[in-house]
């Protein structure tokens, strides 16, 4: 944490209190799984088991916690030594760590939290003193740091809280359908690039619809992990999500696959066979590959989204079914429209809201926390102890196309993991490729793109939104900023007083 708070300064003091907030709640996400997995529990924590959880993982991370006093609506708790030792004086915004992680924890179970912090090592005070009010008239005119389960998308950092809402929801639906510890991992979406951001808000917005969604991407980007971020947020979260990779079906097997099948209808079919759509009735159904559908399934496939109702391959039953539609592809599905492979009348009905999800080589802030997640995963699943990659391994993977994307990255990394016996990766075996280094137009365009965002984004805080005063300072027009504004989906009207 040190290292990495040393690294982040030379990006600015708000860096480093975004690192340090998205690495308290994850980190306060996964105590909490622990905790839950360790006790057998289900349902939100109470007070008692709230004060538990946040004096024992604290002790176990190296501090020396102990209940100071627990009243109504207030948790309070001592600490004589630091988990981050002596290092802590020079960096005292680590005591936000705490803060986040306790808070964190007691917004979830309680709805809302205050953590003061009114003594602190890092203050060269003798011990911490933490209280943690858990509701708002007990924490009124008190100091500190306030979490609430529900987040105002409209305040600073609202990308960051509309990212941990969305992994929230998704973890709940894991931790329902997970009922005991399993060895895979919750899933987690990594965005912290402004155009994976940009995919968090469209998410946000297509959510609470209805409405059917295509999404576009190269193999590999996590479609399916976004269309399972699409389903958690929904009002169907609690019903069923299903999955189906149309591909990887033979083609004589998809229309069972998809719709069900009766008895006696076919070679083989020796019982009545629920399909897709059918399993899951209420809730969501993700269609992989849907541009590898044959003609006969697409045209039972509009049917079931026109008229709301299926009959299974070789039945006589109509069945009324309630399925939203989340469909996705690698290939222009307008072209194969044109090219007659793909049914325009279908292609109208499943592409009703349009997601892009960009490929992993423009998403360059994302590599570090995505580097991270994966060897936390992979440290689990063979029992390895690895920290990080080399500053040398890093740039690699920087400067690298990865034509396989996230997947890719996964499968590398993993390779790097079984042959290494250090805490560090220090060499990645990387296929040969055109390197990304090579792609100056693309690099120029990310530099520029990234370059101009920040520009705005300083000058929006420094002229509180100020239009006009921006116009003056770059050279142009009023006209010209509101465009540039516009491209980076910024709103002046968030910077104002």
């Amino acid at each position: 944490m040190l290292e990495f708070m040393h690294a982040s300064e030379q990006q600015g003091k708000g860096h480093s209190e975004e690192l340090i907030e998205y690495i308290a709640r994850t980190a306060g996400q996964f105590f909490e799984e622990t905790y839950r997995n360790e006790h057998g529990l289900t349902e939100l924590l109470d007070e008692e088991q709230y004060a538990r959880l946040i004096v024992g993982l604290k002790n176990k991370i190296g501090g020396d916690f102990s209940l100071l006093s627990k009243e109504k609506d207030c948790v309070r708790v001592v600490n004589n030594c630091c988990p981050f030792g002596e290092g802590v004086s020079s960096s005292p915004e680590l005591c936000r760590m705490t803060s986040s992680v306790f808070g964190g924890i007691a917004a979830r179970n309680f709805g809302y939290a205050k953590v003061e912090i009114s003594k602190s090592i890092a203050r060269k005070d003798e011990g911490c003193e933490v209280s943690v009010y858990l509701n708002p008239e007990k924490g009124l005119h008190r100091p500190g740091l306030e979490y609430s389960r529900q987040k105002n998308t409209a305040e600073k950092g609202a990308a960051d809280d509309l990212h941990y809402q969305i992994e929230e929801s998704m973890q709940k639906i894991w931790r329902l359908k997970h009922t005991k510890q399993a060895k895979k991992q919750p899933p987690v979406i990594v965005a912290k690039s402004p155009v994976m951001q940009d995919v968090l808000r469209a998410i946000e917005k297509i959510a609470p619809t209805l409405a059917a969604v295509l999404i576009n991407g190269e193999t590999g980007v996590g479609k399916e992990l976004v269309a399972k971020a699409i389903h958690a947020m929904s009002d169907r979260n609690d019903h069923a999500f299903m999955a189906i990779n149309c591909g990887a079906i033979p083609e004589t097997l998809i229309e069972s696959a998809l719709f069900g099948h009766e008895k006696g209808a076919f070679t083989g079919a020796i019982d009545i066979h629920q399909g897709f759509f059918e399993r899951a009735d209420g809730g969501t159904l993700f269609l992989d590959e849907v541009d590898t559908l044959s003609p006969a399934a697409q045209v039972r496939l509009l049917r079931v989204i026109q008229e709301g109702e299926l009959e299974r391959v070789g039945g006589k039953r109509t069945l009324e079914i309630d399925v939203r539609i989340i469909s996705a592809t690698n290939r222009d599905l307008n072209k194969l429209v044109e090219e007659g492979v793909f049914r325009k009348d279908l292609y109208y009905r499943i592409n009703v809201v349009n997601l892009l999800i960009p490929p992993l080589f423009q998403r360059p802030e994302d590599f570090p926390y995505l580097v991270q997640s994966i060897l936390q995963r992979l440290n689990k699943k063979y029992n390895k102890q690895i920290e990080s990659v080399s500053r040398e391994v890093m740039q690699q993977i920087r400067s690298y196309r990865w034509p396989g994307n996230v997947r890719e990255l996964e499968n590398v990394l993993e390779r790097a993991v079984l042959f290494t016996t250090d805490a560090e990766i220090t060499v990645l075996e990387l296929p040969d490729s055109e390197p990304l280094a090579q792609d100056w137009g693309g690099i120029r365009d990310s530099v520029l793109f990234s370059a101009e965002r920040t520009f705005l984004l300083g000058s929006l805080q420094g002229c509180q939104g100020d239009v006009k005063k921006i116009a003056e300072s770059m050279g142009l027009t009023s006209r010209a900023v509101y465009g540039k504004l516009k491209k980076h989906r910024l709103d002046p009207r968030q910077f104002r007083n």
